[in-house]
C-alpha cells in the first residue's frame, strides 16, 4: 500500500463481533444513538474486526423509535426497528464517502450523522493518494468497443474495469496506472487487500433476529471455530497470566445489552438451554474487565476493552496461522522439487542416464 495506515501481516483469519441493537434504545435522543454506533465502528475498524453481527435480544422498548414510528413486531422495517438502525449507521461509517451518496439515499436514520467521528480506514482514500486498491460504484457507462464497465472510484477520471458489471454494484479495484490516459483497473476480492499484506479494508454487516442465529447464519463455511461470550461473572480473564487463545479461523466475540448475554438468552425461544447456563454456547466465557469500578460496563465501553485486550492475542493467532502457510508452501515447494529430481533420474525413453563406467563395463 502507498501512504495508507495499518499494514500488517497477510491476515487470513477472521474476528468478528456480535451484540443487540437495544443498546442504543435508552439513548435519550438520535444524536446521542448515532454516537454511540459511531464509536462501536471506530473501535472495530481501530482493532481489524471483519464482520460486525447486529441481534435482536427481544428486549428492546416498544416505543416510539428514532424515526418517531412504533417500534411493532416487523423487525424488517428498518424505521421500526434499532437493529436495523444501528446496522444502518455501522454501514454508512464503513462506507467511503465518496461512495456514500450512491449507496444511501436520504434516510431519518441519518439525519444526525454528522456527529459521527470518521473511522478513517485505509479504505476511506483521499483524492490525491495513489493506492493499489480502491472502493467504487458501477456506473451505468461502458466502453463502447469492449463492453467492460466505468467505476466511480473517487479520482478525478472514471476507472475502466476488467469486466462488465451491473449498475450501482460495489466493488473492490486493484488500480493498474493512475497516470494513464484512460485509467483502468480489475476487479477484485474485498478480502485481497487484507490477505496480500494485511491492511485493514473494512467490515461487513448482519442483521440476526435472535442469538441462536448468530452461529446458525454464519457466513463462513464451517462457522465459527471460536466462540467467546463477555460476562461479568466470566470463567476466565484476559489478566490471567496463563490466558491465550486457541488457534482459530473465524473468531467471534458476543456481547449482551444492558442485562447481559444471560437475558439475551432467555428471551430468545429458539434457545433450547436457559440464561444460567448461556456460558455452554461459548468456548471461552470472558470477563474482559476484572475488578472493575463502576456497577455497570456499557456494551459500547465493553467492545473497545475486549478488542485492547485481545489485540495481541488475536496478533498472535495471524502469526501462526501465517507461520502455517508458510511451511506449508515450503512443504509444497519440496515437494516440486523432489519430483522433478525424480522425473529427470528416470525419465529417459532408454530407462535412465547412462554414465561412462556402464560403457566401459561393456
Amino acid at each position: 500500500m502507498t501512504t495508507i495506515p495499518s499494514p500488517n501481516l497477510p491476515r487470513f483469519d477472521t474476528v468478528s463481533i456480535a451484540l443487540p441493537g437495544s443498546i442504543v434504545s435508552n439513548a435519550q435522543t438520535k444524536e446521542l444513538k448515532t454516537y454511540i454506533v459511531g464509536q462501536i465502528a471506530r473501535a472495530c475498524s481501530i482493532y481489524h474486526v471483519d464482520e460486525i453481527v447486529v441481534f435482536d435480544d427481544g428486549l428492546g422498548k416498544k416505543k416510539q423509535t428514532t424515526s418517531g414510528m412504533s417500534n411493532g413486531d416487523d423487525s424488517t422495517n428498518p424505521n421500526k426497528n434499532d437493529n436495523v438502525f444501528m446496522a444502518r449507521i455501522l454501514q454508512y461509517c464503513e462506507c467511503p464517502q465518496y461512495l456514500r451518496r450512491g449507496f444511501f439515499p436520504m434516510s431519518s436514520d441519518l439525519n444526525a450523522a454528522g456527529v459521527i467521528n470518521p473511522i478513517d480506514a485505509p479504505h476511506h482514500v483521499r483524492a490525491g493518494e495513489k493506492s493499489e486498491y480502491r472502493e467504487g460504484i458501477v456506473l451505468d457507462t461502458k466502453n463502447n468497443e469492449t463492453g467492460n464497465s466505468h467505476v466511480n472510484c473517487g479520482v478525478k477520471k472514471d476507472v475502466e474495469v476488467n469486466m462488465a458489471l451491473d449498475a450501482g454494484v460495489r466493488v473492490t479495484v486493484k488500480i493498474e496506472d493512475y497516470e494513464a490516459k484512460n485509467i483502468k483497473g480489475v476487479v477484485v476480492s474485498p478480502t485481497e487487500p487484507t490477505r496480500t499484506d494485511g491492511t485493514f479494508w473494512g467490515y461487513q454487516v448482519r442483521v440476526a433476529s435472535s442469538i441462536t442465529k448468530i452461529f446458525s447464519e454464519c457466513p463462513y463455511e464451517g462457522g465459527y471455530d471460536l466462540k467467546m461470550g463477555t460476562s461479568e461473572r466470566g470463567s476466565v480473564t484476559v489478566d490471567d497470566k496463563n490466558f491465550a487463545l486457541p488457534k482459530f479461523s473465524h473468531g467471534l466475540i458476543v456481547f449482551g445489552g444492558v442485562s447481559g448475554i444471560e437475558e439475551c438468552v432467555d428471551a430468545d425461544d429458539e434457545c433450547v438451554i436457559s440464561g444460567e447456563d448461556s456460558h455452554t454456547l461459548f468456548d471461552m466465557w470472558l470477563n474482559v474487565c476484572p475488578l472493575q469500578a463502576s456497577r455497570t460496563i456499557r456494551t459500547e465501553e465493553a467492545v473497545l476493552l475486549s478488542l485492547a485486550g485481545l489485540r495481541g492475542h488475536f496478533r498472535n493467532n495471524t502469526e501462526r496461522i501465517e507461520k502455517g502457510k508458510i511451511e506449508e508452501r515450503e512443504r509444497e515447494k519440496s515437494k516440486m522439487v523432489l519430483e522433478i529430481c525424480k522425473g529427470s533420474l528416470g525419465g529417459g525413453e532408454g530407462g535412465g542416464i547412462s554414465s561412462e563406467s556402464d560403457d566401459d563395463s561393456d
